[in-house]
């Protein structure tokens, strides 16, 4: 029976697109039923639309608070019986309503070796204060920044004084890892790391 997942982005998608296509192979039993986004003209909207995959997309300046949106959020995920929220490039922090909602079912992916370079631009950061390795992430999410626990990482060699050859290193890791922990997270075969 295919884990029924939801997969959070709020940019270009690449890492919905490498975990579709993992899933079409056969690589990954699961299914993603729909895809949650707070840019309602993101690229990922096409890339769903193209796996004829539903999206909810909303603007968060329409609600309230944090807490609106969110519970929007978790109905429309209940009403497609998702298992799993999986977080590709999605840049809100989660709040305490999706959290209480999805316990130790959410999961993100990370372009940098937690805890190193938290949050925004880790590429940036890594390249700013001039290392030599980075890397990628997965954990689990929770209310923190990028501290949830640790479920995989990989190195990844920065290539000095070039950050868009660094960020095709990072992204051709990302989807190779995190197709592979998902698959063993949904398998019950994955170890926190801490």
């Amino acid at each position: 029976m295919a884990t029924k997942i939801a997969v959070f982005a709020s940019g270009s998608g690449s890492n919905f697109q490498a975990i579709q296509e993992a899933i079409v192979r056969g690589e990954l039993d699961a299914s993603v039923e729909l895809v949650v986004t707070d840019k309602p003209n993101a690229f990922v909207v096409t890339r769903a639309k193209n796996f004829d995959i539903p999206v909810f997309a909303f603007s968060a300046k329409d609600y309230a608070s944090k807490a609106d949106y969110e519970q929007e959020i978790v109905r429309v995920l209940r009403e497609n019986d998702v298992k799993w929220i999986v977080l590709a490039g999605y840049m809100r922090l989660i709040g305490e309503t999706l959290l209480s909602a999805f316990p130790n079912r959410i999961v993100n992916i990370h372009p940098s070796l937690l805890p190193s370079f938290p949050g925004k631009d880790a590429i940036g950061q890594a390249m700013d204060h001039g290392v030599k390795v980075t890397g990628v992430t997965v954990h689990f999410v929770d209310e923190g920044m990028d501290t949830g626990p640790i479920l995989a990482q990989a190195a990844v060699d920065v290539v000095v004084g070039d950050r868009e050859a660094t960020e095709e290193r990072i992204h051709a890791i990302e989807h190779q890892l995190y197709t592979k922990t998902l698959k063993q997270l949904f398998e019950n075969k994955v170890n926190i790391i801490h």
